[in-house]
């Protein structure tokens, strides 16, 4: 059975650092894809950033580009999204979620495309 366990969520000022961490287990896919999403309550959840288990590769919502970084690793099926420069509007439970994809445009994934949820991790960024 597939398990998405996410760690790393708390409280930060804007302009502070976290990263969250995403450890897969009971995973059996030749190919899929890691993302990210998250959701701010009354809103709906948005896709944020994703990377591929082949090759690496990655991509991210516009407003994440130059501050957020993806990155994972294939043989311990873990993956970590490093947050820099947080912002109040940054503020969301963020869900690691994973899916048997070959590629990922982030801008078009939705939560539907995705096979696989972790529970959630809070994010709060205040003053």
């Amino acid at each position: 059975q597939v398990q998405l366990v996410e760690s790393g969520g708390g409280s930060v000022q804007p302009g502070g650092s976290l990263t969250l961490s995403c450890a897969a287990s009971g995973f059996s896919l030749d190919f899929y894809v890691i993302a990210w999403f998250r959701q701010v309550p009354g809103k709906e959840r948005e896709g944020i950033s994703c990377i591929t288990n082949r090759g690496g590769i990655t991509d991210y919502e516009d407003s994440m580009k130059g501050r957020f970084a993806i990155s994972g690793d294939d043989v311990y099926k873990t993956a970590y999204l490093q947050m820099n420069d947080l912002k109040l509007e940054d503020t969301a439970v963020y869900f690691c979620t994973a899916a048997n994809l070959r590629g990922c445009p982030i801008e078009t994934m939705r939560p539907r495309d995705m096979d696989y949820w972790g529970k959630g991790a809070l994010v709060i960024v205040s003053s």
